[in-house]
């Protein structure tokens, strides 16, 4: 496929391009021993003026392989899962509803992105207040935006964490976990990881969740700065990898919390039944994304968007036009990667996740429900998902916002 290049304008809702800068002219041959003189002086002015050279991670220690390795044992993938029924709305009047959090016990938690609320959904489909983040600085795409769950070990408490823009930067924080279901509370929050750049309305990036290996990843937007999501000493951009105390996780590639870079607005991230780290990312005028992360890797913004076929960049594995997805909320259930698409007013289902190969991707309920934000993996197996029609960008019908549950069944 041939290399998409960025385009010089911006897309309809929020973004403003900004024209690269040009590559130097080779220099001719020479054909004197005054012209070779000159040609190499010209070289040497041209790369001072080049571009700078890509970031390159830091390799992880080479560890000895054992002599003879015991054989593996096959494990079948998971079903591959899909939408067996008309979604069910399960809880209504939400306030621009972000990020849905399904707790161990039972527990459902979802945080309205302007009022700072996270609200604790009922089995009656009612809901309450169970803790509200201070310092939220609503604005734009910015608030308060992506929970994560953190079980205790006995010397502490179970404990939420939370993205939300503050009045100089978007940081993430959590809070003590009490209660049980019907009467969860949380207490005050405590700053975990502080100084990711915020846009002024927009690009602040915003998903967190804790992996397999028992860290945080952090989703960073480039908050406006394109040139900052090349840069491996920015947070902008990214993703992000931490201790649960905030700290750069050991083994990142660059030394500090960067994870993968080269990312313009990632949002949604799920990890499949291999252990992968998947992505859903915002383009700009051309393509949106689905991207397999990989420790260090670049994704190319701003120097491409979408399928570049550059071998300095990841491509995506699956791309769609802004007009049928812009990305946000992303679930993995079965072998089934689930993502929620706001502008598209639709579900896809991408599968299979495990495959290694080719993907298939599925469009489900277009413009039945309008913007879909978030999707999550129900108790019951089911899978859930919130609307974002309240969010000044939608057209909010009855009883918006609204959390849904879709059955499912193994497809093919």
């Amino acid at each position: 496929m041939a290399r998409t290049r960025v385009p010089h304008g911006g897309d309809a809702v929020d973004d403003i391009g900004a024209r690269r800068r040009p590559r130097p002219r080779p220099v001719a041959r020479a054909v004197s021993v005054a012209g070779a003189v000159l040609s190499l002086a010209l070289i040497a002015l041209a790369a001072c003026t080049a571009d700078p050279p890509l970031p390159t991670p830091t390799p992880l220690p080479s560890s000895p392989s054992p002599s003879t390795a015991p054989p593996a044992t096959p494990v079948p993938p998971p079903p591959v899962l899909q939408p067996s029924g008309a979604p069910e709305s399960i809880a209504a009047e939400l306030d621009a509803p972000w990020s849905i959090l399904v707790l161990p016990n039972g527990g459902v938690l979802v945080s309205e992105r302007d009022r700072g609320d996270i609200v604790e959904v009922l089995a009656d489909g009612s809901h309450r207040v169970a803790g509200t983040v201070p310092g939220v600085a609503a604005g734009g795409e910015g608030g308060l935006l992506g929970l994560a769950f953190l079980p205790g070990d006995g010397a502490r408490p179970d404990r939420v964490y939370a993205y939300h823009t503050a009045d100089s930067d978007n940081r993430v924080v959590r809070m003590p976990l009490t209660g049980g279901p019907g009467s969860l509370a949380l207490g005050a929050p405590e700053p975990v990881l502080t100084g990711i750049p915020r846009g002024g309305a927009n690009h602040n990036g915003g998903r967190i969740a804790f992996g397999p290996d028992g860290l945080l990843y952090v989703t960073s937007g480039d908050a406006g700065n394109r040139d900052a999501a090349q840069d491996p000493a920015s947070l902008s951009g990214k993703i992000l990898r931490v201790t649960p105390d905030g700290a750069a996780a050991p083994g990142n590639p660059y030394g500090n919390a960067v994870w993968s870079l080269g990312h313009r607005n990632p949002q949604g991230i799920a990890w499949d039944a291999n252990g992968e780290l998947w992505a859903a990312e915002f383009g700009q005028n051309s393509w949106d994304e689905l991207n397999r992360i990989s420790r260090g890797a670049n994704y190319g913004w701003p120097i491409v968007e979408g399928v570049a076929g550059d071998p300095r960049f990841v491509d995506p594995v699956t791309q769609w036009s802004t007009s049928e997805a812009s990305p946000s909320g992303l679930a993995v259930i079965g072998d089934t990667l689930f993502l929620a698409a706001l502008r598209g007013e639709r579900l896809w289902t991408i599968a299979p996740a495990t495959s290694g190969g080719a993907l298939t991707a599925t469009s489900w309920f277009a413009d039945e429900l309008g913007r879909i934000r978030d999707v999550a993996a129900a108790p019951d197996g089911s899978l859930w998902l919130i609307t974002n029609n309240t969010d000044g960008r939608g057209s909010p019908r009855d009883g918006d916002d609204r959390l849904y549950r879709v059955p499912l069944a193994a497809g093919g």
